[in-house]
């Protein structure tokens, strides 16, 4: 019973201590940064069976993230029609088969002097923080999820803005013309936004802690 033990247990090799990625700021928030809360809190669509709300922005040091809720009622569709209206509304940065890719659901802003980012242009999930930097503005869509019944659809998400807005107004789009949203546009206070930044705080001031 003892033979196996009259042999050596070589040591483990040292394990490597794991770095966190941290993504470029055109990818993503800072990771160690508290926000400046601007509230917002208007309508880029409003209609009897659709809602699309701009509920507040957090704004950070390198940009803005909009958080938004979008509410479709049912209307007079029949039963196969609601069905396939839930299974694009699951899915709203997918493309779907047989559908034009603009028919989904995108958002767009355009800075003062004419310079727009897209997000039905954005790279595949995962991958916006690959490559080299973009030329900016870039703007990112991350659903936050989503409910549905017989009668209501409801979802919310938050879009990435990079960098922070200049003085101005800057045009923020919707468009979702699956659920017969054709294209809207509101006006937001570009120096509003860009002057909540000296709101945000350093969880760590002074210190790094990147990747």
């Amino acid at each position: 019973m003892a033979f196996f033990q009259d042999f050596p247990v070589p040591p483990l090799p040292p394990r490597p201590r794991a770095t966190r990625y941290a993504p470029p700021p055109w990818a993503a928030p800072p990771a160690y940064e508290l926000p400046a809360v601007v509230h917002l809190g208007t309508f880029l669509h409003r209609s009897p069976t659709a809602v699309v709300a701009l509920r507040s922005a957090e704004v950070f040091s390198a940009g803005v993230s909009f958080n938004l809720s979008w509410v479709f009622l049912r209307g007079d569709e029949d039963e196969e029609a609601w069905d396939e209206r839930r299974s694009l509304f699951f899915r709203p940065m997918g493309i779907h088969q047989g559908r034009a890719p603009q028919s989904a659901l995108m958002f767009g802003v355009q800075f003062p002097d004419g310079s727009k980012a897209s997000t039905g242009h954005q790279p595949p999930p995962g991958s916006m923080g690959t490559g080299g930097q973009p030329e900016p503005p870039t703007l990112a869509l991350n659903n936050g999820g989503g409910s549905g019944g017989d009668d209501e659809l409801a979802g919310t998400g938050t879009l990435w803005l990079w960098p922070l807005p200049p003085a101005g107004g800057l045009r923020l789009f919707a468009q979702w013309q699956d659920y017969g949203l054709d294209e809207t546009s509101i006006t937001l206070d570009g120096g509003r936004l860009r002057d909540a930044a000296s709101g945000a705080q350093q969880y760590w001031p002074g210190e790094s802690h990147g990747a």
